[in-house]
């Protein structure tokens, strides 16, 4: 199987500055120094990516213990990241990728039949080297288990 990943385990992702929830802009270089756990999903209020958000929220006092920052990606407007945080209570950060481009430039697949952005899970550690690349497109809630299971052994 060919891999279309640009960015892969090992590697030091491309920075980015994309808004936050509140309009703000966030870029990736200001986590340095702490590990991050970037996960990219296709929208804001659809039943898979409602089910990940709600799994990561209900986990984000594990990731604070691992020292951890969790931040959220997808092409929705900051108006809507702001709906949807607020609606479901979500205590991380949600960037918006604006016409996607920090997802093609990571190289981040889309799901099995190219119609939606694909879901996929990046852990960072504090030099900014990726520690795992997860994607499972079906499971959402299994990018919690399999991010803080590696969080905990960094």
């Amino acid at each position: 199987m060919v891999s279309t990943l640009k960015v892969s385990k090992g590697d030091v992702p491309p920075n980015f500055n994309l808004k936050d929830q509140d309009g703000k802009t966030v870029s990736l270089s200001k986590f340095k120094g702490k590990p991050i756990v970037v996960y990219f999903y296709p929208a804001d209020e659809t039943p898979g990516c409602t089910k990940e958000a709600c799994a990561f929220r209900d986990s984000y006092e594990k990731f604070k213990k691992a020292g951890a920052e969790v931040v959220g990606i997808s092409g929705d407007d900051p108006s809507s990241h702001k709906a949807f945080a607020k609606k479901y209570r979500l205590p991380f950060t949600l960037l918006s990728d604006d016409g996607n481009k920090v997802r093609k430039e990571w190289g981040v697949p889309s799901d099995l039949f190219g119609t939606l952005p694909g879901r996929q899970t990046y852990v960072i550690d504090k030099k900014g080297v990726i520690q795992l690349v997860y994607n499972n497109q079906f499971q959402p809630e299994k990018h919690v288990d399999e991010t803080l299971k590696l969080l905990q052994s960094i």
